[in-house]
Protein backbone atom coordinates (compact mmCIF):
# COMPACT_ATOMS: atom_id res chain seq x y z
CA UNK A 1 0.00 0.00 0.00
CA UNK A 2 1.74 3.04 -0.95
CA UNK A 3 1.15 6.34 1.34
CA UNK A 4 -0.95 8.85 0.07
CA UNK A 5 -2.59 11.18 2.01
CA UNK A 6 -6.48 9.59 0.13
CA UNK A 7 -5.29 6.62 1.57
CA UNK A 8 -5.95 8.08 5.23
CA UNK A 9 -9.19 10.38 6.40
CA UNK A 10 -8.09 13.84 6.76
CA UNK A 11 -9.88 13.86 9.62
CA UNK A 12 -8.30 10.70 11.14
CA UNK A 13 -4.64 11.85 9.97
CA UNK A 14 -5.17 14.81 12.32
CA UNK A 15 -6.74 13.25 14.97
CA UNK A 16 -3.28 10.80 14.91
CA UNK A 17 -0.93 13.14 14.62
CA UNK A 18 -2.56 15.38 17.66
CA UNK A 19 -2.79 11.79 19.39
CA UNK A 20 0.99 10.80 19.05
CA UNK A 21 2.28 14.19 20.03
CA UNK A 22 0.45 13.58 23.05
CA UNK A 23 1.71 10.26 23.80
CA UNK A 24 5.37 12.00 22.99
CA UNK A 25 4.76 14.81 25.61
CA UNK A 26 3.49 12.08 28.46
CA UNK A 27 7.03 9.97 27.62
CA UNK A 28 8.81 13.29 28.34
CA UNK A 29 7.95 13.41 31.81
CA UNK A 30 9.90 10.39 32.13
CA UNK A 31 13.19 12.40 33.48
CA UNK A 32 11.08 14.16 36.40
CA UNK A 33 10.33 10.79 37.80
CA UNK A 34 12.94 9.33 37.03
CA UNK A 35 15.07 12.22 39.53
CA UNK A 36 12.24 12.28 42.26
CA UNK A 37 12.39 8.43 42.80
CA UNK A 38 15.43 6.90 44.71
CA UNK A 39 14.13 3.11 44.44
CA UNK A 40 16.66 1.09 42.78
CA UNK A 41 16.42 1.01 38.94
CA UNK A 42 15.25 -2.70 38.92
CA UNK A 43 12.79 -1.70 41.78
CA UNK A 44 11.10 1.19 40.04
CA UNK A 45 10.86 -0.83 36.38
CA UNK A 46 9.48 -3.62 38.36
CA UNK A 47 6.44 -1.55 40.23
CA UNK A 48 6.42 0.86 36.89
CA UNK A 49 5.27 -2.49 34.65
CA UNK A 50 3.16 -3.33 36.93
CA UNK A 51 0.99 -0.18 37.18
CA UNK A 52 1.32 0.95 33.61
CA UNK A 53 0.23 -2.80 32.17
CA UNK A 54 -2.86 -2.18 34.81
CA UNK A 55 -3.48 0.95 33.24
CA UNK A 56 -3.71 0.44 29.70
CA UNK A 57 -6.11 -2.59 30.34
CA UNK A 58 -8.18 -0.87 32.12
CA UNK A 59 -8.39 2.03 29.28
CA UNK A 60 -8.92 -1.01 27.20
CA UNK A 61 -11.54 -2.06 29.62
CA UNK A 62 -13.38 1.23 29.15
CA UNK A 63 -13.17 1.38 25.87
CA UNK A 64 -14.82 -1.63 25.28
CA UNK A 65 -17.25 -1.91 27.51
CA UNK A 66 -16.29 -4.79 28.88
CA UNK A 67 -13.84 -6.64 31.31
CA UNK A 68 -11.71 -7.64 28.32
CA UNK A 69 -9.40 -10.47 29.43
CA UNK A 70 -10.61 -12.48 26.62
CA UNK A 71 -8.62 -10.29 24.19
CA UNK A 72 -5.13 -11.74 25.48
CA UNK A 73 -6.56 -15.01 23.71
CA UNK A 74 -6.97 -13.42 20.26
CA UNK A 75 -3.94 -11.55 20.02
CA UNK A 76 -2.20 -14.16 17.92
CA UNK A 77 1.16 -14.12 16.56
CA UNK A 78 1.09 -9.97 15.82
CA UNK A 79 0.05 -9.10 19.01
CA UNK A 80 2.50 -11.60 20.67
CA UNK A 81 5.12 -9.45 18.85
CA UNK A 82 4.33 -6.32 19.22
CA UNK A 83 3.91 -7.32 23.31
CA UNK A 84 7.61 -8.83 22.64
CA UNK A 85 8.89 -6.20 20.76
CA UNK A 86 7.85 -2.85 23.02
CA UNK A 87 9.21 -4.79 26.22
CA UNK A 88 12.28 -4.82 24.28
CA UNK A 89 12.56 -1.47 23.82
CA UNK A 90 11.65 -0.29 26.87
CA UNK A 91 14.49 -2.34 28.49
CA UNK A 92 17.18 -2.05 26.38
CA UNK A 93 15.91 2.20 26.23
CA UNK A 94 16.95 1.96 29.81
CA UNK A 95 20.10 -0.14 29.63
CA UNK A 96 21.37 1.96 26.83
CA UNK A 97 21.41 5.18 29.24
CA UNK A 98 23.59 2.78 31.88
CA UNK A 99 25.89 1.36 29.59
CA UNK A 100 26.68 3.88 27.08
CA UNK A 101 26.98 7.62 27.01
CA UNK A 102 23.33 9.41 26.48
CA UNK A 103 24.71 11.16 23.38
CA UNK A 104 25.19 7.75 21.39
CA UNK A 105 21.77 6.44 22.95
CA UNK A 106 19.82 9.54 21.89
CA UNK A 107 21.59 9.69 18.16
CA UNK A 108 20.65 6.12 17.30
CA UNK A 109 16.96 6.49 19.16
CA UNK A 110 16.69 9.55 16.36
CA UNK A 111 17.26 6.79 13.68
CA UNK A 112 14.08 5.30 14.26
CA UNK A 113 11.63 7.13 12.03
CA UNK A 114 14.05 5.83 8.95
CA UNK A 115 14.02 2.40 10.34
CA UNK A 116 10.26 2.32 10.38
CA UNK A 117 9.75 3.35 7.00
CA UNK A 118 12.02 0.66 6.02
CA UNK A 119 9.89 -1.93 7.91
CA UNK A 120 6.38 -0.08 6.88
CA UNK A 121 7.77 -0.14 3.28
CA UNK A 122 9.05 -3.57 3.29
CA UNK A 123 5.84 -5.14 5.29
CA UNK A 124 3.12 -3.01 3.66
CA UNK A 125 4.69 -1.40 0.48
CA UNK A 126 3.74 1.88 2.75
CA UNK A 127 5.67 4.51 0.81
CA UNK A 128 7.02 7.54 2.93
CA UNK A 129 6.61 11.13 2.31
CA UNK A 130 8.79 13.24 1.33
CA UNK A 131 8.26 15.76 4.46
CA UNK A 132 8.12 12.94 6.63
CA UNK A 133 11.80 12.27 5.31
CA UNK A 134 12.94 16.07 5.88
CA UNK A 135 11.37 16.54 9.15
CA UNK A 136 13.18 13.20 10.58
CA UNK A 137 16.37 14.32 8.96
CA UNK A 138 16.23 18.34 10.50
CA UNK A 139 15.18 16.62 14.16
CA UNK A 140 18.07 14.06 13.53
CA UNK A 141 20.23 17.06 13.21
CA UNK A 142 18.66 18.88 16.26
CA UNK A 143 19.77 15.97 17.94
CA UNK A 144 22.91 15.75 17.46
CA UNK A 145 23.24 19.23 18.16
CA UNK A 146 22.03 18.53 21.63
CA UNK A 147 23.97 16.64 22.47
CA UNK A 148 27.42 18.39 20.96
CA UNK A 149 28.55 19.20 24.53
CA UNK A 150 28.13 15.85 25.85
CA UNK A 151 30.63 12.67 26.37
CA UNK A 152 30.78 10.31 23.20
CA UNK A 153 31.77 6.70 23.58
CA UNK A 154 30.91 3.80 26.10
CA UNK A 155 30.84 0.33 25.61
CA UNK A 156 29.58 -1.64 22.49
CA UNK A 157 26.92 -3.28 24.32
CA UNK A 158 25.31 -0.07 25.47
CA UNK A 159 25.47 0.83 21.53
CA UNK A 160 23.93 -2.47 20.88
CA UNK A 161 21.22 -1.35 23.38
CA UNK A 162 20.34 1.57 21.82
CA UNK A 163 20.19 -0.03 18.40
CA UNK A 164 17.71 -2.78 20.35
CA UNK A 165 15.89 0.68 21.49
CA UNK A 166 15.19 2.11 18.18
CA UNK A 167 14.52 -1.55 16.50
CA UNK A 168 11.92 -2.29 19.46
CA UNK A 169 9.92 1.07 18.92
CA UNK A 170 9.98 0.58 15.24
CA UNK A 171 9.02 -2.72 14.88
CA UNK A 172 5.83 -2.83 17.36
CA UNK A 173 5.22 0.67 15.47
CA UNK A 174 5.07 -1.14 12.07
CA UNK A 175 2.79 -4.24 13.44
CA UNK A 176 0.04 -1.75 14.86
CA UNK A 177 -0.15 0.47 11.53
CA UNK A 178 -0.52 -3.11 9.54
CA UNK A 179 -2.80 -4.88 12.18
CA UNK A 180 -5.40 -2.65 12.72
CA UNK A 181 -7.84 -5.17 13.56
CA UNK A 182 -6.19 -6.76 16.95
CA UNK A 183 -6.82 -5.82 20.12
CA UNK A 184 -3.35 -4.23 20.73
CA UNK A 185 -3.86 -2.67 23.80
CA UNK A 186 -3.57 -5.98 25.85
CA UNK A 187 -0.59 -6.32 24.25
CA UNK A 188 1.02 -3.63 25.18
CA UNK A 189 -0.52 -4.23 28.94
CA UNK A 190 1.14 -7.61 28.57
CA UNK A 191 4.69 -5.99 27.26
CA UNK A 192 4.62 -3.82 30.68
CA UNK A 193 4.21 -6.23 32.81
CA UNK A 194 6.43 -8.48 30.85
CA UNK A 195 9.35 -5.88 32.11
CA UNK A 196 8.10 -5.89 35.44
CA UNK A 197 8.57 -10.16 35.33
CA UNK A 198 12.20 -9.45 34.09
CA UNK A 199 13.18 -7.19 36.67
CA UNK A 200 11.26 -9.03 39.31
CA UNK A 201 14.73 -11.19 39.77
CA UNK A 202 16.63 -7.96 40.22
CA UNK A 203 14.45 -5.98 42.69
CA UNK A 204 13.54 -5.69 46.02
CA UNK A 205 9.50 -4.49 45.96
CA UNK A 206 8.71 -4.73 49.80
CA UNK A 207 11.72 -1.88 50.31
CA UNK A 208 10.25 0.68 48.12
CA UNK A 209 9.30 3.69 50.21
CA UNK A 210 5.52 4.88 50.89
CA UNK A 211 6.76 8.24 49.05
CA UNK A 212 8.34 6.28 45.82
CA UNK A 213 5.15 3.94 45.90
CA UNK A 214 3.37 7.05 45.01
CA UNK A 215 5.53 8.64 42.42
CA UNK A 216 5.81 5.11 40.31
CA UNK A 217 2.23 4.50 40.71
CA UNK A 218 1.90 7.86 38.80
CA UNK A 219 5.06 7.05 36.83
CA UNK A 220 3.53 4.12 35.35
CA UNK A 221 -0.10 5.18 34.81
CA UNK A 222 0.41 8.86 34.13
CA UNK A 223 3.86 9.02 31.86
CA UNK A 224 3.85 4.67 30.52
CA UNK A 225 0.23 3.72 30.51
CA UNK A 226 -1.46 7.39 28.99
CA UNK A 227 1.62 7.36 26.26
CA UNK A 228 1.31 3.75 25.11
CA UNK A 229 -2.39 4.57 24.72
CA UNK A 230 -2.05 7.47 23.24
CA UNK A 231 0.22 5.95 20.81
CA UNK A 232 -2.01 2.85 19.86
CA UNK A 233 -4.83 5.05 18.87
CA UNK A 234 -2.16 7.67 17.25
CA UNK A 235 -0.37 4.90 14.95
CA UNK A 236 -3.34 3.40 13.33
CA UNK A 237 -4.34 7.01 11.75
CA UNK A 238 -1.05 7.97 10.63
CA UNK A 239 1.85 5.77 8.73
CA UNK A 240 4.29 4.26 11.24
CA UNK A 241 7.43 6.53 10.24
CA UNK A 242 5.34 9.52 11.01
CA UNK A 243 4.17 8.50 13.98
CA UNK A 244 7.91 7.63 15.02
CA UNK A 245 9.01 10.63 13.97
CA UNK A 246 6.52 12.74 16.24
CA UNK A 247 7.49 10.57 19.34
CA UNK A 248 10.89 11.83 18.80
CA UNK A 249 9.62 15.00 20.61
CA UNK A 250 10.22 12.97 24.14
CA UNK A 251 13.82 13.87 23.49
CA UNK A 252 13.79 17.84 23.56
CA UNK A 253 10.64 18.10 25.79
CA UNK A 254 12.16 15.56 28.64
CA UNK A 255 15.15 18.39 29.39
CA UNK A 256 12.55 21.29 29.37
CA UNK A 257 10.35 20.09 31.72
CA UNK A 258 13.46 18.81 34.33
CA UNK A 259 14.55 22.37 33.74
CA UNK A 260 11.69 24.12 34.37
CA UNK A 261 10.23 21.90 37.36
CA UNK A 262 13.25 20.50 38.98
CA UNK A 263 15.74 23.80 38.15
CA UNK A 264 18.45 21.75 36.08
CA UNK A 265 19.39 24.45 33.64
CA UNK A 266 20.73 22.26 30.35
CA UNK A 267 23.17 23.31 28.29
CA UNK A 268 23.00 25.78 25.72
CA UNK A 269 23.87 23.33 23.00
CA UNK A 270 20.82 21.29 24.13
CA UNK A 271 18.33 24.42 23.81
CA UNK A 272 19.68 25.01 20.16
CA UNK A 273 19.05 21.32 19.16
CA UNK A 274 15.89 21.09 21.11
CA UNK A 275 15.08 24.49 19.41
CA UNK A 276 15.65 22.64 16.21
CA UNK A 277 14.17 19.33 17.04
CA UNK A 278 10.67 21.29 18.02
CA UNK A 279 10.39 23.73 14.64
CA UNK A 280 11.01 20.54 12.72
CA UNK A 281 8.16 18.45 14.26
CA UNK A 282 5.84 21.57 14.97
CA UNK A 283 6.48 22.60 11.41
CA UNK A 284 5.87 19.05 9.95
CA UNK A 285 2.53 19.10 12.25
CA UNK A 286 1.44 22.57 10.65
CA UNK A 287 2.01 21.31 6.88
CA UNK A 288 -0.25 17.88 7.70
CA UNK A 289 -2.72 20.02 8.86
CA UNK A 290 -2.59 22.58 6.16
CA UNK A 291 -2.58 19.84 3.82
CA UNK A 292 -5.63 18.04 4.99
CA UNK A 293 -7.52 21.29 6.27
Amino acid sequence: MAFDMATFSPAQHRIGLVLVACAALAWSQAGIFTRLISADLATMLFWRGLFAGAGVFLFHCILEKRFAVNDFGKLGWPGWAVCALSALAMICGIGALRFTAVADAMVIYATTPFIAAGLAWLAMGERTARSTIIASAVALVGVVVMLSGSDWGGSMFGKALAVGMALGMAGFSVLMRQHKSLPILPALAASAWLVSLLCFWFATPLTISGQDFALVAAFGIVQNAAGLALYTLGTRRIPAAESTLLATLEVPLTPLWVWLFLNETPPIWTLIGGGIVLVALLAHIGGEFRKTA
